[in-house]
């Protein structure tokens, strides 16, 4: 017992507790909130390339996901043949400036995804940690996103 209160005794020691009602307590815990500082909302900064292209990063992949999952989706439920030949069918009815424009929608989100994904490997690997680094492989990504997508339209 003396052994078990010497090892345990900082840890069971006895607090002396004084009931609030719950009034009370959300009164003070109402006033505490009133002392903190108000985290700023993005819309007060300036937009930068590190958030944007974060920002960016993330609504590339999730939209590349919501394409890829519902094209699978659409392909299982189709209640018709749902072949290469039969889309090779469909595109090649397209206007010119529509073919092109379904392919810029699916080529850029592509392209700049990919292209940011190496750039976080890199930061991953500890390259460009700096300020300047970050911003120089910010501008490299979009200077190859936008070289990237002209390439990949033109196939």
């Amino acid at each position: 017992m003396l052994a078990t209160r010497a090892v345990l005794g900082p840890a069971l020691r006895k607090v002396a507790l004084s009931p609030r009602l719950a009034s009370a307590a959300t009164g003070i815990l109402n006033e505490q909130r009133l002392n903190r500082p108000s985290s700023p909302h993005f819309t007060i900064y300036q937009p930068q390339l590190t958030w944007l292209g974060s920002i960016a990063n993330r609504a590339t992949g999730g939209g590349l996901s919501v394409l890829l999952y519902g094209f699978s989706l659409a392909y299982l439920v189709a209640p018709g043949t749902f072949d290469s030949a039969h889309v090779v069918e469909f595109v090649s009815g397209l206007p010119d400036a529509a073919k092109y424009a379904g392919k810029v929608i699916l080529a850029a989100p592509f392209a700049f995804h990919s292209l940011n994904g190496l750039r976080h490997l890199s930061w991953d690997m500890g390259k460009f940690l700096t300020v300047k680094g970050a911003y120089g492989t910010g501008y490299a990504v979009l200077g190859a996103t936008a070289l990237s997508t002209v390439a990949l339209v033109m196939m």
